[in-house]
Formats: C-alpha cells, sequence, structure tokens
C-alpha cells in the first residue's frame, strides 16, 4: 500500500540541498503576448493576459490569475487530449490548483481560461520529471545524515555497518516518485538487494521538481560479505558497483556507477570504505 511514510517528511525538512519554496518549471506561455521566466523557474507572460503564472509545488500545478482576470473556469486538458481537471474560478479568486500527484502522465498540458462556454486563452506548460543521482554514502562516512531520525536510535549499532543512503535530485518540471533502490555490483552483500522496495520502511519517496532527496536503503548492501559478494582483505579489495533507482511517472532506471575500495580488517565492520565516482 503506498503512503506517505513519517520519515519522508522528516526526510524533505532535512534534505542536502534546500530547493526554492515554488520550484518547477511550468512551460512557456503561447499567447503571443511574450514571456518570462523568472528565477523561482515559474514561466509568467509579461503582465497580459488573466494567467500570470503556472507552477509546480510540490505535487500540485498552481494557475494564477490577474486581478481582473474575467474568466469562470480553468481546465486542464492532458497530453493525450482528455480532460484531466476542471475548476470553478469563484468571483474575485486569483488562483486554481489541480493536484497531480505522481500519477500522471508526463508531456504538455494545456490550460484553458474559460468564460461560459467560450476560450479566453489557451497556454502550454510540460510536465515531465527528471531524476539524477547526485551520490551515494554510508553511515560511516556520513555520520551527519539524520540516520537515528529516520531508523530509530536503538538501530544505530546495526546500521552503521551496513546501511547507505542515496541522494536523488528531480531536475525535471514534474514530480516523481522513487519506488524501488538496489545496488549491484561489487559490494559485500548484493543478495538481499533490495528487500523490498530496497527504501527504509516505505514503498515510494516523492521528489517534487527542483528538489533534493535521500534514499535510506533497507537491506545491508555493506554489512556482513556474502558468498558473492567483495569485502575488505588486508591487501585491500577494489571494484565497481551501480546504483540503480526505479520511477514511477517516467518508468525509468536510473542507474550510476562508482569505483570502491575496501581496505582493513576481513571484517566489514573494521573496513575502510571508499566510494568515488566512476
Amino acid at each position: 500500500m503506498t503512503s506517505n511514510h513519517p520519515h519522508i517528511s522528516r526526510r524533505t525538512a532535512l534534505r542536502t540541498v534546500a530547493s526554492a519554496a515554488l520550484a518547477g518549471v511550468a512551460g512557456c506561455l503561447n499567447d503571443n503576448s511574450g514571456s518570462g521566466t523568472p528565477s523561482d523557474g515559474t514561466t509568467s507572460p509579461d503582465g497580459q493576459g488573466p494567467l500570470t503564472r503556472i507552477a509546480v509545488e510540490g505535487t500540485t500545478l498552481v494557475v494564477e490569475l490577474s486581478t481582473d482576470a474575467d474568466v469562470d473556469q480553468v481546465n486542464l486538458i492532458q497530453p493525450n487530449g482528455e480532460l484531466f481537471g476542471k475548476r470553478d474560478v469563484a468571483a474575485g479568486a486569483q488562483q486554481v490548483s489541480f493536484e497531480i500527484g505522481t500519477a500522471y502522465a508526463p508531456g504538455k498540458y494545456r490550460v484553458l481560461a474559460l468564460k461560459g462556454e467560450e476560450t479566453v486563452v489557451e497556454t502550454t506548460t510540460e510536465l515531465r520529471p527528471g531524476i539524477q543521482i547526485q551520490d551515494v554514502g554510508l553511515y560511516r562516512n556520513n555520520p551527519d545524515k539524520p540516520w537515528d531520525e529516520v531508523y530509530g536510535e536503538s538501530e544505530t549499532d546495526r546500521i552503521k555497518n551496513g546501511e547507505a543512503f542515496v541522494t536523488v535530485e528531480n531536475t525535471g518540471s514534474g514530480p516523481e516518485a522513487i519506488t524501488e533502490l538496489i545496488f549491484s555490483g561489487d559490494v559485500p552483500n548484493p543478495i538481499e538487494n533490495p528487500r523490498g522496495s530496497g527504501m527504509h520502511e516505505t514503498d515510494r519517496v516523492v521528489v517534487p521538481p527542483g528538489e533534493t532527496a535521500d534514499l535510506f536503503s533497507n537491506s545491508f548492501p555493506f554489512g556482513s560479505e556474502s558468498e558473492d559478494g567483495m569485502g575488505c582483505s588486508p591487501d585491500g579489495n577494489s571494484g565497481q558497483f551501480t546504483v540503480i533507482v526505479e520511477t514511477r511517472v517516467s518508468g525509468n532506471r536510473v542507474t550510476s556507477t562508482y569505483n570502491v575500495e575496501y581496505s582493513g580488517s576481513n571484517e566489514m565492520t573494521d573496513c575502510e570504505v571508499t566510494i568515488t565516482e566512476a
């Protein structure tokens, strides 16, 4: 069952890179009045027409209207031409919103402002997520991460020897949901990856456009060495592993490969692990 787990909200509050409050690219308005892109990443015309701003805030598409807009309805049309939703505009209202969530079809959406049955203005906006893997690390090398808040203080000794995090960024213009996290290749314990979704106590992590999120593993990719894994030795070991992130909206498997070196004792608890970009 998909739910907004409390760890997600805490993770959102503690993301490594804070994003702008009103993130998301709204697309270019095509009302022939010209358009500009303000510094917050939204799109708005040059003050003419009833629509002044279209932006994605979290998982919501927000449409703002001018103070003198003479419209009574705003429709959102999907890329396939079907109606996504319609919103009545109350007298004096300057904003309507559409909850797009993470089950929408990526592509170009049309926003229509109507007066009665007549279309007053029509614009387009692109809703398309773009997930990139920015960083990966272990507890032992990144103790400043909110491990205790995510796993609980009683789990600290357990997680510090095997758990990992992956930081992802949504560089696109629509929200995305991460549904699976996988570690493969030269890690000590690849067998359990993924366990469930591969993320700790959640089956998805939502990443709004322009924001980052830390994905905390639910397995022990760098824990005790299995028969198929690569671990520490006094002479040192080196190899490569790949992080795989599966997405819901775009349906992509985003991958990133890293070099890894293991040195020190045969025991992973005493092993020094160095991760660098491949």
